[in-house]
């Protein structure tokens, strides 16, 4: 009774139309709390595409707004950010889909191959023929910036969004702001290292192509034509992607329902457990408003 108790806090933030779920512990919470984990495993999927790779995804049939999990750059949709949403959908019943781009987790396609645009592409094809009715678009790092291209390019299908450490034009910015000396290097040998602590080599290596591709995928430049309501959660202690740009976005999208939440101690995943917890009740406060204004 005292986990359970514990629980509620944690994941329903004692809101009363819930309050009688809160007796499902999520299985990333279980593991958390050091409870045994009973999670089934549903088989991986795949959509189908004559033209571009398929793609891999786990679907979860529900009621609108469904939630639609966007992973981060060279990440895939197993982490505990898409499987804690996914639980949280499933105990309240509404749609929950995570998927992986071209060249990444299960997905065909070679990571090599793949650019901004393709994966973008990615995005409103699962949009386009795996989802129905309104969608809480979520994205992580990358994924915050796919989802923002997503909203504006299906706005009748994006209901909001969310963005965990939105990496808007992050690769680009990061480049732009390197010596020219070292600009000039990676493009005359066209890789690029590009610096990270969550790769064991100490970077990941960008072709000079995908660069200069991603800079036609540049959102920070203009005004974005995005009116949904939008959440973004950013940790003050990342070392990847400033805080700064989640503030960047609120100021440049169109719309006036902007939140942006930072977190003192959070890093660039925002994986811990009180990060865990925020993430999910901010789409369950989403889910209510988009209720209400129906």
């Amino acid at each position: 009774m005292a986990a359970a108790g514990a629980l509620r806090g944690l994941v329903w933030g004692g809101g009363g139309r819930r309050a009688s779920a809160a007796v499902l512990l999520l299985s990333p919470l279980r593991e958390a709390l050091g409870l045994p984990v009973c999670r089934s495993k549903s088989a991986v999927s795949f959509l189908t595409r004559p033209d571009r790779p398929n793609l891999a995804y786990h679907k979860l049939k529900g009621r609108s707004p469904g939630v639609v999990f966007l992973p981060g750059f060279n990440s895939n949709m197993n982490g505990q950010k898409a499987a804690a949403l996914e639980d949280f959908c499933s105990s309240l019943g509404h749609a929950f889909i995570r998927f992986d781009y071209t060249g990444c987790g299960s997905s065909d396609g070679r990571l090599e191959d793949c650019t901004i645009g393709k994966w973008r592409k990615d995005v409103l094809s699962v949009l386009d023929e795996l989802t129905d009715g309104p969608q809480i678009l979520v994205g992580s790092s990358m994924g915050g910036w796919l989802m923002l291209h997503a909203a504006i390019a299906r706005p009748d299908k994006v209901a909001a969004l969310v963005g965990v450490a939105v990496a808007a034009d992050h690769l680009v910015t990061a480049f732009r702001k390197l010596p020219l000396e070292a600009q000039k290097a990676i493009e005359e040998k066209g890789e690029w290292k590009f610096p990270t602590k969550h790769n064991k080599d100490g970077y990941y290596s960008l072709r000079y192509d995908f660069v200069r591709e991603a800079a036609n995928h540049c959102v920070l430049n203009s005004p974005i034509p995005v009116t949904c309501p939008i959440r973004l959660i950013h940790g003050m202690r990342d070392a990847e992607v400033p805080w700064q740009v989640s503030l960047q976005v609120a100021e440049r999208v169109l719309s006036q329902d902007v939140d942006v939440i930072l977190r003192k101690t959070g890093q660039h995943r925002m994986s811990e457990k009180e990060e865990t917890k925020l993430l999910v009740n901010t789409v369950d406060d989403l889910i209510d408003k988009l209720a209400t204004l129906a």
